[in-house]
């Protein structure tokens, strides 16, 4: 015996799975969108990149690595290096990165007395 197949269309588009699957909107915006518009212009950020090449050799020490860098390099003297330094560790840890800025000017604070 053959039993017959009906169709039967979903009363409201809102509630029906269905429907909301084939009706599905693109996304206006990527997830993970650097606030510039979709398909904008890439912007090279050279700290980033060296950021991210650090990070690759030193892992989650990294920040702590670039810091050394940093004062190794103010030690030496070294502005340019220094300020480069700095900026890769404000790019892997911000709260190292204002520890060891807070850590100069304290340095280079005269004494008062």
């Amino acid at each position: 015996m053959k039993m017959p197949v009906h169709f039967a269309a979903a009363r409201c588009t809102a509630r029906s799975h269905v429907a909301r699957a084939l009706n599905w909107k693109t996304p206006s915006r990527p997830a993970n969108d650097n606030g510039e518009p979709v398909g904008g212009a890439f912007v090279f950020d050279p700290i980033m990149r060296d950021a991210l090449i650090h990070f690759a050799e030193f892992g989650l020490s990294a920040a702590s690595q670039a810091r050394r860098n940093a004062e190794d390099a103010n030690t030496r003297g070294d502005v340019p290096g220094c300020i480069h330094w700095k900026k890769i560790c404000m790019a892997l840890d911000r709260k190292q990165a204002s520890e060891f800025e807070r850590a100069l000017i304290r340095e280079n604070e005269p004494l008062i007395g």
